[in-house]
């Protein structure tokens, strides 16, 4: 199989897409983070779901790319994981339901010990639940955070929407923004 560059125009499709869904994934950190998002349920479910089509974009992009240049099918559904797809018009499912269980330190969901997915899901949220007793988030969800409301700030030139997070977040977000200071470039 030759191994060939993604095509510019293609690469920056695909690149200008992700940042859209960055930017959405952005938006679902800030309402569930915030006290001024009165409606988050609303707000990081248009977000999410934003996001989630925004990346389901690019990989339809380069799934009709694979399939242009000759992908084997079979290959190609491969790539496309298609046996973890979930279709959101489904609602949420058996592992939803105990994800939540486990977050919200309900009961295991009945039948959960003979199915695999299910009972991984309620393992997740329960340490999950675990974590978030602690006074700090993990570092590297810390570190996302503030990368993106960072970014965001920088680009909406609005470093004062940082201050209605936590004051880490915040911290290290601004520093993220003077990171993204653009140098000048000296004349020649």
């Amino acid at each position: 199989m030759e191994h060939t560059p993604m095509p510019e125009p293609m690469r920056r499709a695909v690149n200008q897409l992700t940042s859209e869904a960055v930017e959405r994934c952005q938006e679902v950190m800030s309402y569930a983070g915030s006290d001024v998002a009165m409606d988050w349920k609303r707000m990081t479910l248009y977000r999410a779901t934003d996001a989630a089509d925004t990346m389901n974009c690019v990989a339809m992009l380069i799934a009709a790319y694979c399939e242009h240049v000759g992908v084997n099918p079979e290959t190609l559904q491969s790539y496309l994981q298609i046996s973890q797809q979930q279709s959101r018009a489904d609602g949420p499912q058996a592992d939803d339901r105990a994800h939540l269980a486990g977050l919200l330190g309900k009961e295991a969901p009945v039948g959960s010990d003979e199915i695999g997915a299910v009972r991984t899901m309620y393992g997740r949220g329960q340490r999950q639940a675990e974590q978030a007793q602690q006074p700090e988030d993990a570092p590297e969800v810390l570190f996302t955070m503030a990368c993106l409301h960072g970014l965001r700030a920088k680009l909406c030139d609005d470093l004062g929407s940082l201050d209605r997070f936590p004051p880490e977040v915040a911290m290290m977000a601004r520093k993220v923004a003077e990171a993204l200071e653009v140098p000048e470039l000296a004349a020649t």
